[in-house]
């Protein structure tokens, strides 16, 4: 018996609006931050250039939003408030999206499921309030108010009280209120934004503020990214600008070594719509694939621009999904750029490797400052002070001093200048760290990291020159599966071609492999082809074969580097320099580990108090 079925059947009936409302309120707000994203989208699209959200008890008790944009005439204030009413479409095309909102279904759902309070005046019209108690909406009346609208919301979810037993702490509620107002802000950097947190009434505490930002795109992109995420993130970031058949991908991608534990920096938008997209987080993945491990994500902040036509915004009711007509040519264009881009800064690693090397590297206080033998003038050190006042002074100079100056051969004349980006070799410690001396202080280089790198990138190289040579297997592997997996693989038996990985069609939905990649050795067909499934699932791309080639390479790198342990001549730390120069990506292993550090000679001289 059907549980879910009762045993007298019930009679088919309309729902009641305001049910009906409550029901669709659950799909648009989920959360305090829900409502905030869906109110501050409708300032935006309102051609607001300040915007203010005051929030009290996490969003549970009071959410404000005030903007000064364009506002409602006092006539069009119940129509705001009915569900699919909108300005921003005419319903004709469901594609040609260029506002944040166009569903029609904020207002009503939030007047559905709280106590909201719409103040707003128009050009040319008084100001006006209208106010929706759990669906029930009160008559119009007169309000002052200068310019723009104030959207109040109290209470949220009294109506559907058992929605709040599902939300978070104040805390946490207001951290994700922050995000969303966050992502909004960096997707429009001309206008300002502002986030308060009035708890306990009172004018309370700014704890996010985002002032506009004026200069071209990238200027003000790099100065609004640079409140949002912290300089630290521009100053570790590389500009991105591609486009390709009409898709336009730009904004700023972190170095390597700038990775975090978690992807928390990771900020994607379409058409200037912020979105959490599994197609822009794979791609992402598998742009950084080479330098990082699985447990470290990437920064970012990328926006991509398209023809609206070509990417369907509508596929869910928080819009924070979308579907591309070209989901292959939007990944390719994300990998490529960003590889390119991160090539083009050749060896450059993340500044913070150098505080970090510095925090490490500092002392913590111990009670008073120790006064050092040195800060002692010993008799001998009077002695030779006296003596320094007599007859003579000139003559003892050489003798006495500190300097240690070695003795110049024509071999030495021969070592690099220090004007290189990465110095001149001038020893090795512990029989792994090469230190170099540049113009305005010294690197650090892990000499096992940074050959791995280069041995690395010099076997892709090879590899792609001169393609992925195949095996042929003497009995081919038969591997059963659904005739609509095999439909999909063999969709791409091209390109799989070209990895060194043959399949061809065996009747029934199986395949038989009759060819697979000589450097991956012995393979199991069968697991090999399901993960290449699990990889279009993810992705939408067979990359299984090239990550598993690449990880062959990476292993192969690792064992043909040179090891720890083993001292080098000067002339071979001095080459491996000028190779990591030339080298792209040579700032950092194939782990995502920095290479080197590079102190600055100010650095330095701060450690030992001489500034």
């Amino acid at each position: 018996m059907n549980s879910h079925a009762p045993n007298i059947r019930a009679s088919i009936q309309q729902l009641e609006e305001c049910a009906i409302n409550r029901i669709a309120a659950g799909e648009v707000v989920e959360r305090p931050a829900s409502a905030v994203k869906e109110l501050v989208e409708n300032a935006i699209d309102a051609g607001a250039s300040r915007i203010e959200v005051a929030i009290a008890d996490g969003g549970k008790t009071l959410i404000r939003v005030t903007d000064d944009g364009c506002g409602i005439p006092p006539d069009e204030l119940p129509l705001a408030l009915a569900r699919h009413a909108t300005s921003k479409i005419d319903g004709s095309d469901l594609l040609n999206i260029h506002s944040f909102g166009f569903r029609g279904e904020a207002l009503a759902s939030l007047g559905a499921v709280g106590r909201l309070t719409l103040t707003s005046r128009a050009d040319g019209y008084d100001a006006a309030e209208l106010s929706v108690t759990g669906g029930t909406a009160e008559p119009v009346k007169p309000a002052a108010l200068s310019r723009g609208t104030v959207v109040t919301l109290r209470n949220l979810f009294y109506a559907t009280p058992a929605r709040l037993k599902f939300l978070r702490s104040d805390r946490a509620e207001m951290q994700a209120i922050s995000d969303v107002l966050k992502r909004l802000a960096m997707a429009e950097p001309s206008i300002s934004f502002a986030l308060r947190d009035v708890s306990g009434g009172g004018e309370g505490r700014v704890t996010f503020r985002a002032d506009a930002v004026t200069g071209d795109l990238f200027d003000a992109l790099r100065g609004r990214l640079g409140q949002v995420m912290g300089r630290e993130f521009v100053e570790n970031a590389v500009p991105i600008d591609a486009e390709r058949e009409g898709i336009h991908l730009s904004g700023f991608a972190g170095l390597p070594t700038y990775s975090r534990g978690a992807a928390v920096a990771q900020f994607l938008f379409v058409n200037g719509r912020p979105v959490r997209d599994k197609l822009l987080i794979g791609a992402l993945r598998g742009a950084y694939a080479d330098f990082l491990s699985r447990d470290r994500h990437p920064a970012v902040a990328l926006f991509v621009d398209c023809d609206p036509h070509k990417v369907d915004v509508n596929v869910h009711p928080a819009k924070s999904e979308v579907r591309f007509r070209e989901p292959g040519l939007v990944r390719g264009l994300i990998v490529s750029a960003l590889r390119h881009a991160l090539a083009e800064v050749g060896h450059r690693a993340s500044t913070t490797v150098a505080g970090a090397t510095l925090g490490a590297m500092r002392p913590e206080p111990q009670g008073q400052p120790r006064i050092y033998q040195m800060d002692r003038p010993s008799f001998a050190a009077k002695q030779t002070a006296y003596q320094a006042q007599s007859p003579g002074f000139a003559e003892m100079q050489d003798s006495y001093s500190g300097r240690v100056v070695e003795e110049v051969s024509e071999e030495a004349e021969e070592t690099p200048r220090t004007h290189l980006p990465l110095g001149a070799a001038r020893g090795q410690v512990h029989e792994n760290y090469i230190i170099a001396q540049t113009e305005d202080g010294i690197v650090i280089v892990d000499q096992h990291a940074a050959h791995e790198r280069l041995v690395y990138e010099k076997l892709k190289t090879q590899m792609t020159a001169n393609g992925v040579p195949a095996q042929a297997l003497l009995i081919p592997d038969v591997v059963e599966m659904s005739e609509s997996d095999s439909a999909r693989l063999l969709e791409i038996a091209d390109d799989l071609t070209r990895m060194g990985l043959t399949v061809e069609p065996f009747g029934n939905g199986a395949v038989v492999v009759r060819e697979t990649p000589a450097i991956l050795g012995e393979v199991n067909a069968d697991a090999l082809l399901r993960d290449i499934l699990d990889e279009l699932d993810d992705q939408g791309e067979a990359r299984a074969v090239q990550d598993r080639i690449e990880a062959i390479l990476s292993r192969v790198a690792c064992h043909g580097s040179i090891r720890s342990g083993r001292q080098m001549r000067a002339e071979e730390m001095n080459a491996l320099l000028r190779e990591m120069e030339a080298t792209p990506y040579s700032g950092q292993c194939n782990h995502g580990r920095p290479t080197y550090v590079e102190l600055k000679l100010s650095d330095i001289e701060r450690l030992f108090g001489r500034t």
